[in-house]
Formats: structure tokens, sequence, C-alpha cells
């Protein structure tokens, strides 16, 4: 049986030990994190939304291959990584949209030029390990999935939480709602 708080505190500590690391973005993966969650919540998303925002790298936290991966051509799959292990703790709600933010950017490049013209140098060396832009039937595909629009939303606000300096409440502030969706029969 899972306790809220116990894995809660699991959870932090590997944002704590390992959040220090770079994104590659100019902002730590913790950085990255409260930020995606902050803007997630200043627009008043749902605390679904609001968890998967904070949760969405977590495979980056509990792989062991190290900060400069992209740059040595390895695609660490950190989005199966993460959602893997959150299963054990939450649902589908939380865990498909996190598994599904890489597709949802290879999508998006493929369903809009511009999209992919906005993204960073770091958002594209990734997204050539990833598999690059989508074609035509790997997007129908992806539209069809059950978490198709929140996979997309939780996609945009990935892209917001790359600001240096952005002051964020701390991680403490998320454990409610984090605590609020841990499965405890399981």
């Amino acid at each position: 049986m899972n306790n809220p708080k116990q894995v809660v505190d699991e959870l932090f500590v590997a944002f704590r030990e390992k959040g220090g690391r770079s994104y590659g973005e100019n902002v730590t993966e913790l950085q990255h994190a409260l930020q995606c969650a902050t803007f997630a919540e200043r627009d008043r998303e749902t605390p679904l939304m609001i968890a998967a925002c904070l949760l969405h790298d977590y495979g980056h936290l509990v792989h062991d291959l190290g900060e400069d991966i992209a740059d040595k051509g390895v695609d660490a799959r950190h989005e199966a990584i993460g959602a893997n292990r959150l299963r054990r703790w939450f649902g589908e709600e939380i865990a498909e949209p996190v598994r599904l933010h890489v597709p949802a950017k290879r999508y998006l490049c493929w369903k809009d030029p511009a999209y992919l013209q906005g993204l960073s140098e770091a958002s594209m060396q990734s997204l050539q390990l990833q598999g690059g832009v989508m074609n035509e039937a790997e997007a129908l595909a992806f539209q069809a999935s059950t978490h198709f629009e929140t996979a997309i939303r939780l996609r945009y606000y990935d892209d917001l939480g790359k600001v240096p300096e952005m002051l964020t409440p701390e991680l403490e502030h998320f454990r409610p709602i984090l605590e609020s969706f841990v499965r405890t029969g399981a």
C-alpha cells in the first residue's frame, strides 16, 4: 500500500539530490519542473495537469546516464523511464501525459512548422535523438491517443519552463497536489 507522504518524500529526494543537474536550457532540472508546474497553476489548470507538469521529466532524475548524454548521441527515453516509475504511485492521468510529452513535441513539429522553427538548440538536438518530426501516419495515430490533448498542453508548459532566474514556489508548495493523487490501494 502506498503512503502519500512517503511517496512524495521519495519524489522530492530525487529532486533535491539530482535536480541541480543542468537541463540544457540555462535552468536546472528542478527549476524547469517548478516553472512548468507554476505556469500551469497560474493558468488555472487542473491539479492533474499541475502534477504532470511537475513530474514530466522525473525520468531524468532516476537514470544514471549523466547530464550530457544528448551530446553523446544517446536518448535516455526519460519519458518512458519516468512514466514507468510514476505508475507505481499514480494513475494513468499523470503517467500517460508524462510518457507522451516527447511524442507531443514530435507531433507539434509535424503540425506546425513555426513550432519546429522555435525550438531551442537543445530541443532540436533531443528531437533528432527522439525520432525526429513525426510522419503523417505517426501523427494521426498520436491524435487518436486517449491522452493526446493533455500531452499537448503539457508540452506547451514544458516549452515555457526555461526562464533563468524565474521565481517559483518551492517543491513543498506542490506536496498537497501530489499527495492527493497517490494511489493508496496500490
